[in-house]
């Protein structure tokens, strides 16, 4: 770890301890060259993959954007917030435990969608009708049907 003082790349670890919250440690380091201490946080980095668009162009996953597409849908129906925030948790953990790098925009669509059916049919049913660019009501009788 390069010091922060004099700029020397070799320290030495002190003192190594977790944090309250549990999720990062603490490191205490002391500069081999000028003797001044200084600490260190280490954390994971997890990162979720990048989706492609149908376009072509890649953009990081966003909680945000798949947020409002939730909150579209099941505009004026009885979910919870805390609903909606534990299905946007459940989408979060399978795509870290997937490990792609890249994802579809499709993909994520219908991971919206699987959620969306859990959580309450009209907001499913709403967010396929745009989703799969319904044209007519025979294509809301297929959807209503597979429920």
């Amino acid at each position: 770890m390069k010091c922060p003082f004099c700029g020397a790349q070799d320290s030495q670890v002190i003192d190594s301890r977790m944090t309250e919250a549990g999720d990062s440690i603490r490191r205490r380091r002391r500069c081999g060259t000028c003797s001044k201490r200084f600490t260190t946080y280490e954390i994971a980095d997890i990162r979720l993959p990048q989706v492609i668009k149908q376009n072509g162009h890649r953009e990081e996953y966003s909680v945000e954007k798949v947020r409002v597409s939730f909150m579209r849908a099941l505009h004026k129906r009885p979910v919870p917030v805390e609903q909606v925030d534990a299905a946007l948790e459940r989408m979060r953990q399978h795509l870290l435990a997937l490990g792609e790098r890249e994802m579809s925009s499709l993909r994520v669509g219908e991971m919206v969608m699987e959620e969306l059916r859990r959580l309450d049919k009209v907001a499913y049913v709403r967010f396929a009708s745009v989703y799969r660019s319904f044209q007519d009501l025979e294509d809301f009788r297929v959807v209503i049907g597979e429920l």
